[in-house]
């Protein structure tokens, strides 16, 4: 089949600048062939290249004693003693579940479980983080229900307990939602599985499903705005099944026991071209591949298909030659392709043959390592003008206001969609601040997170950055658990503009400042830009996924309070309302700074709060919606009233930070009191825990009513033919 000719309108469709296609014809020293022109595209993307963002993410920590793998491989991996290992990543899949809800969610939890077994590792929980446009918005019921429908959908076929995240929405999120994926798995620390290939002359091996057209060009789709020719991009979109994923993932583990495996890597964004100039480049080798020996299920496929090909479930290995009779009856048991398509070779070439043809004939590293990298232009965010004072609310209007939002009403019909509990290990399902799985066999649990406050980015990203880091840090605290490390998703718009980058820059300045203070690096993640719709960015939305240790299960904080139990708050409080819940959710009003992050304030607080677990029935950290959003969400788990002594409505939502709400028995309280005092850590009895009322300084209401609204109100927001999970 003979190729189009590469034309100035070709360039420009793959997503290459005038410039970067020059570039190409210098290290070539010809016109490339549309094959060619496919592969630079898909590994010069953003979504492969990290071209705009790879000067700022160097800055980030990315080291400890706890790591043994840091970023630059499928997944980042921490050590958790006794010879085992946490691997973990999360990713984007933004373009494509706004274009195919179901399947591009679906599929973006099928890569990132592949992220995390393509190591070794048995994938143990997942998380999803999910933003959304206006619940009016006409499509946005529609892609809440996909998105949903396709997380749990795979999820709970392929068996994995999804056992945290957040669900948010926002008018800049109506034409781009964001759904970004979580997996971690448990791993052997001494049997890690690594993607650099090694030795000349060894096999190249397909492994798992048979490629078709699904998801050609998806990474180049990725790393573009959308416009109104979206309905044509539908095609880019890659469909999934979990149960050959499941097939895949014994197949893979079965066959590293065997010891047949020299390097391995998922075949993700970019498909086959992706992963086998990865494990070629990391490695210093160069590959060769025959298509003809790639297993298909559509007929007539050309190179430029097979190379930029994105169906799901498959995997590339450099298989050890003598073992290729044993890894090979390993897939032929799980009914799983396992083909032979190249082999390593010593000159630094990517070589792509097809029909006798050589379709690609490339120099290796030029494609991964030698990507364009650029130094953007930026300019910092502005500092906020302070905010008008919010209009007179009492404080149970203000707390309908939030409960009846969308953004912090229960989130149950979204969780109860996935199976929280498969593998019998989950400890703490999702619902109210970190997920928490047993260590399969052992007394340990690891806890996790997801948070980003999107609006205190805008408004200071590098606040705004500092922010989600220590959000996801006192989530994992309140919980009983160490932080350990984390995983960032950076969602962002435009870099191509000066103020999105500078987003971008200041938020990586934030996260990075964050990680270093306390401890807390970063290990792997994922940088999604060009979310944008007809010129209009989201949110700056810099998702970060926090893991936890508790070395044993005595140590876990996960009761709930009890009946005279009194609230107490660690921490200080001035009431800071400036781009607060109350202010967005019950006002429409986004407005001021984003509130201080005291570094130093937030390790001297987590840490206390962990030394003296054992004086504490309940804990929960305070973030969105302050004091009574969290006393509020605390009291009604436990089917208890609520009293908060002050009727201040600063005080009540204000959203200061390095703070945690605690419920203790009032001798614990007093311990606990004495303790703060002798650490210098700021504590206030501020309530107590019981009868049948909330009471926000004197004004209340029936428990049960507002209960009602907490757990109906989400459902209502979205509309349609939802199943009732009130």
């Amino acid at each position: 089949m003979l190729e189009p000719q590469v034309t100035p309108e070709l360039i420009a469709a793959h997503g290459l600048k005038p410039d970067e296609y020059q570039r190409i014809l210098e290290i070539i020293g010809r016109e490339p062939t549309f094959t060619e022109l496919g592969i630079f595209s898909a590994m010069w993307n953003e979504h492969c290249s990290y071209k705009s963002s790879k000067k700022w993410l160097r800055t980030l920590p990315t080291e400890g004693p706890q790591v043994i793998c840091g970023p630059g491989e499928n997944a980042g991996v921490v050590d958790i003693g006794d010879g085992q290992a946490v691997v973990f990543k999360m990713e984007s899949h933004n373009h494509p579940s706004y274009i195919e809800p179901h399947q591009g969610a679906a599929t973006g939890v099928g890569g990132i479980l592949r992220d995390v077994f393509t190591m070794g590792a048995r994938p143990i929980a997942a998380m999803d983080a999910l933003s959304f446009g206006r619940t009016d918005h006409p499509k946005t019921p529609h892609l809440v229900k996909g998105v949903v429908e396709g997380i749990g959908a795979y999820g709970n076929a392929f068996g994995v307990p999804n056992v945290g995240g957040e669900v948010r929405f926002h008018p800049s999120y109506d034409g781009n939602c964001l759904v970004n994926a979580f997996a971690a798995g448990l791993a052997n620390a001494d049997k890690i599985f690594y993607s650099a290939a090694s030795g000349v002359g060894m096999p190249v091996v397909y492994l798992g499903a048979k490629t078709g057209r699904d998801g050609v060009g998806g990474a180049t789709m990725a790393s573009a705005e959308f416009d109104d020719t979206i309905e044509d991009k539908r095609p880019t979109v890659q469909v999934g099944d979990p149960f050959t994923e499941k097939c895949l993932l014994e197949a893979c583990l079965e066959l590293m026991a065997s010891g047949s495996v020299i390097s391995i890597q998922d075949m993700g964004a970019a498909g086959l071209t992706c992963s086998a100039v990865e494990m070629g480049d990391k490695g210093g080798l160069g590959i060769k591949l025959i298509l003809d020996h790639v297993p298909q299920r559509e007929t007539n496929m050309t190179a430029y298909e097979m190379m930029l090909s994105e169906s799901q479930e498959r995997m590339l290995m450099v298989l050890k030659p003598d073992m290729e009779s044993v890894a090979r009856a390993i897939f032929q048991k799980w009914d799983l392709d396992f083909a032979i398509v190249g082999e390593t070779i010593p000159e630094d070439r990517f070589l792509i043959l097809h029909g006798n043809a050589v379709m690609a004939d490339l120099p290796l590293s030029k494609l991964s390592s030698s990507a364009p990298e650029y130094d953007r232009p930026w300019v910092a965010t502005p500092p906020a003008a302070p905010a008008p004072a919010l209009p007179a609310i009492a404080p149970i209007a203000a707390l309908r206001a939030l409960i009846g939002s969308p953004n912090h009403a229960h989130k149950a019909w979204v969780w109860e969609q996935y199976d929280t509990q498969v593998g019998a290990d989950t400890i703490r399902r999702p619902g109210m601040g970190a997920g928490v799985v047993r260590v399969h066999g052992t007394r340990k649990a690891l806890a996790f997170t997801s948070d980003v406050n999107p609006r205190y980015v805008k408004a200071n990203p590098v606040q705004g950055g500092r922010q989600a880091v220590a959000e996801a840090w006192r989530n994992l605290t309140a919980v009983g658990a160490l932080p350990l490390a984390t995983t960032d998703n950076l969602n962002f718009g435009n870099p191509e503009k000066p103020e999105i980058m500078g987003q971008l820059v200041g938020a990586i300045q934030g996260i990075g400042e964050a990680c270093r203070a306390l401890d807390f690096p970063i290990v792997s993640g994922n940088v999604s830009l060009y979310n944008e719709t007809d010129g209009k960015g989201i949110l700056p939305t810099p998702t970060i996924g926090g893991v936890g240790l508790i070395a044993d299960l005595d140590d876990i904080i996960a009761g709930l309070p009890a009946e005279g139990d009194l609230a107490l708050v660690i921490g200080t409080t001035q009431g800071h309302l400036e781009q607060s819940a109350l202010a967005f959710d019950a006002f429409g009003i986004e407005a001021g700074d984003a509130p201080h992050v005291d570094l130093e304030a937030e390790r001297k607080h987590g840490d206390f709060l962990r030394a003296q677990r054992a004086h504490l029935s309940s804990a929960t950290d305070l973030s969105d919606g302050g004091l009574a959003l969290a006393a509020f969400e605390m009291a009604e788990a436990a089917g208890l009233g609520v009293t908060l002594d002050s009727a201040d409505i600063a005080q009540l939502f204000g959203e200061d930070q390095a703070r945690y709400l605690v419920a203790c028995t009032p001798d614990a309280a007093a311990a606990l009191t004495k303790a703060a005092q002798a650490a210098g850590v700021p504590i206030a009895t501020v309530g107590r825990f019981g009868g049948t009322a909330v009471n926000l300084g004197g004004d209340s209401a029936p428990l049960t009513d507002l209960s009602t609204l907490y757990r109906t109100a989400f459902a209502a927001a979205i509309k349609g033919d939802m199943p009732d999970h009130a």
